[in-house]
């Protein structure tokens, strides 16, 4: 029976993936929706963890089963495509998931978290699916309900001080102007039934007064409203744009480590378009409602037929709008999604342009950002096809509804029914309540879709803050040893452990270096020792206090460190040493480059410590950035200091000078390294073995 209801069957809402390894989790999320399980991906998210390379078949049937859906996997040909029950999840280009929502044997609707709704022919698909899709049907056991965490407007764009008290200046200012409005027809049918008609005089002087009057208060109140305006939108620009950078600082390093750069900044700047709609559409949509109702009850008066014919085309203009509105939403959507793409393929382009070059590989990659333009110029074409279908479409009705506005005003005049100057208001009126009504739906329609950039921004908004950044532990920590307590660690649930019952300690002021093979877990390990990640299992201690309940932001208050990933930031290079202090020391930048062995090539250079350095553009070689790095992480004054491979671009002989240096120095320091030189200048080693178990061993001989 299922087959033959499929054309009936509500279309699938599309929920797109936000991290770049969750396909799989946005589909679940679309087909759970789709039966009854109001879900979204925050919910999934926080149930079932995703790793950075995301979920395999099995993972998803795992889930599916958490869901009350039952999983059926298959191996198919083509052909068989149309025999599937929808929707199913297919598997696509060998690293993607899609969802599979009807197919006729010619076509087929797809729904692809990564790009949006499509429909594509089946030799277009037979390029991209494997041949693997995964049936899923509700359980008996299957209950409707919510778990999707609404959005409060509150939480997305935070306390704006004064907003209110603006918004009603707009509306009062607003309803001043629009009084104004009302007035100047009134005063034309005046001015053709007294003035012309009886050849009045005196009264045309009046009336011509009395325009001029209201075109001058209307230009003033209008440039005053859009004073107004423009305050209110600067001021809500930048609090909410504050607000939620502030918000993303405060979240955990993984959030950023499973999206792509460029879709995080789209994102991010949905800010700027909620801000123009809340500043201005909202205001103008209440008065757009207020003022239909007023001038509706004036053109009554005048006559209820013609009142008919413009109250029936303001509806069939609602009627033509909602047609239409669904497949713009996915437009836009497709649209918005795609122009992240293309955002992200330029910076890693920009970020990777020496790499690029050195390879020749700039056809491809250039290549690659014309195809994802063409994505978005693609989708930009089915909007604009949407609004000029349905700009032709309001124009005809328009027509006609002037036409018979006309007609039927005309037969009213010869019949003495209406004046002149009452047909000329009326048809004034008409066109008012005619734009007050497309205008009152077109903000509605706007507004409705706002959803999709406040979805796309509440992905940052709605994402838990970094959790134990403030501790419970208010004492005096006795020192600065840490106790690294049988941790275990893996990115989610099914996937193999990085580190499995992991422990050892370092007394307060001693050396250690971790070593083992490559890709056995020692960034994984520093990352939990610096309290980046959370553990499994286990805790990490310093001072016999769990850091968690230290709290981060007092713990990493004590530890400098230097990372495999660390950037320089825009700025002079002693800002970078200071980390842009605003009481920052010129001797005490010094002191920490000298002993980064950097301070001599610093004064030689033009500009000294004044030199501009940053992420990019920077003549900067790559142990030099190591060497400031090295004195940014000195200049804290650390009690514990954590290096992971700060040495790997240095010579040998600079790479004794700084191992002496931090050899001597009177803190606790962790040291991640390959070099034997560096493992040699530890006291005590740490060797992580494939399985991510820690053996310690006493001499760096050991170390090989």
């Amino acid at each position: 029976m299922e087959r033959l209801r499929l054309g009936l069957r509500r279309r699938i809402e599309f929920i797109a993936q936000n991290e770049a390894s969750e396909c799989g989790l946005a589909c679940l999320a679309m087909i759970a929706r789709h039966h009854g399980h109001d879900t979204d991906l925050q919910a999934l998210r926080r149930r079932f963890p995703n790793s950075l390379v995301g979920s395999s078949l099995q993972r998803l049937m795992e889930i599916a089963e958490s869901l009350s859906l039952a999983a059926r996997p298959l191996r198919l040909e083509l052909e068989e495509l149309p025999q599937l029950r929808t929707p199913c999840i297919l598997h696509w280009d060998l690293n993607h998931f899609v969802v599979l929502e009807a197919c006729d044997g010619k076509r087929a609707r797809l729904l692809d978290p990564a790009h949006g709704r499509r429909t594509l022919p089946l030799h277009e698909v037979s390029k991209h699916f494997t041949g693997v899709a995964l049936e899923l049907v509700r359980k008996p056991q299957f209950r409707k309900l919510s778990e999707r965490r609404k959005l409060p407007w509150r939480s997305l764009i935070g306390h704006v001080t004064g907003l209110k008290r603006a918004l009603l200046q707009v509306l009062m200012l607003s309803v001043t102007l629009e009084v104004f409005v009302l007035v100047v027809p009134l005063l034309t049918q005046w001015l053709i039934d007294q003035v012309i008609a009886l050849a009045d005089r005196d009264l045309l002087g009046l009336i011509m007064m009395g325009m001029v009057f209201a075109f001058v208060f209307q230009s003033v109140v209008g440039a005053l409203r859009s004073w107004v305006v423009l305050w209110i939108s600067t001021l809500m620009k930048v609090q909410w744009s504050s607000n939620a950078f502030s918000h993303l600082l405060r979240l955990p390093v993984d959030f950023f480590e499973k999206r792509h750069m460029g879709d995080l900044l789209s994102r991010a700047g949905s800010v700027d378009s909620i801000q123009r709609t809340i500043s201005t559409r909202l205001v103008e949509s209440v008065l757009d409602g207020a003022m239909l109702v007023l001038t509706l009850a004036f053109i009554y008066h005048y006559s209820v037929s013609l009142t008919v014919i413009t109250v029936l085309t303001v509806a069939a203009y609602a009627v033509l709008r909602w047609f239409t509105y669904v497949r713009l939403e996915e437009s836009t959507h497709s649209m918005l999604i795609n122009s992240a793409n293309v955002q992200s393929e330029m910076m890693e382009t920009i970020r990777g342009i020496s790499t690029i070059k050195l390879h020749n590989n700039g056809r491809q990659r250039c290549t690659r950002y014309t195809n994802a333009s063409v994505e978005v110029a693609n989708s930009a074409i089915r909007v604009h096809r949407i609004e000029i279908l349905f700009a032709a479409l309001s124009k005809m009705t328009a027509g006609t509804s002037r036409i018979l506005t006309l007609w039927l005003g005309a037969r009213m005049v010869l019949d003495n029914t209406l004046t002149i100057g009452m047909l000329m208001a009326f048809i004034a009126y008409s066109e008012q309540v005619v734009a007050r009504g497309s205008s009152l739906i077109d903000k509605g329609i706007e507004l409705r879709m706002l959803r999709l950039q406040a979805d796309r921004l509440s992905d940052i908004v709605l994402a838990t803050p970094e959790k134990h950044l403030e501790g419970k532990f208010h004492g005096t920590l006795p020192n600065a040893d840490i106790q690294v307590d049988n941790i275990s660690f893996r990115y989610a649930k099914g996937e193999r452990w990085v580190l499995l019952n992991c422990g050892f300690s370092v007394a307060a002021g001693e050396s250690v270096a971790v070593v083992g093979p490559s890709g056995c877990g020692k960034t994984t390990l520093v990352k939990l020792m610096l309290g980046l990640l959370r553990p499994s299992a286990g805790a990490i201690r310093v001072g016999g206090v769990d850091i968690r309940t230290l709290g981060l932001e007092r713990y990493r208050d004590m530890v400098g460190s230097v990372m495999q990933d660390d950037r320089l930031f825009t700025g002079s290079i002693a800002e970078n040493i200071s980390f842009f202090d605003p009481q920052a020391s010129e001797e005490r930048i010094r002191e920490v480059a000298r002993a980064a062995a950097i301070d001599e090539e610093i004064r030689r250079m033009p500009m000294g410590y004044d030199t501009r350095v940053g992420d990019m553009g920077s003549t900067l070689s790559g142990g030099q950035k190591q060497r400031i790095l090295l004195a940014r992480a000195l200049y804290r004054r650390p009690a514990i200091l954590v290096l992971d491979e700060a040495t790997s671009h240095l010579d040998t002989e600079r790479e004794h000078s700084i191992n002496q240096v931090v050899s001597a120095l009177p803190i606790t320091r962790i040291i991640v390294a390959h070099r034997r030189e560096t493992i040699a200048s530890a006291q005590r080693i740490v060797r992580l073995d494939p399985q991510g178990r820690a053996i310690e061993l006493k001499a760096a001989s050991h170390a090989a």
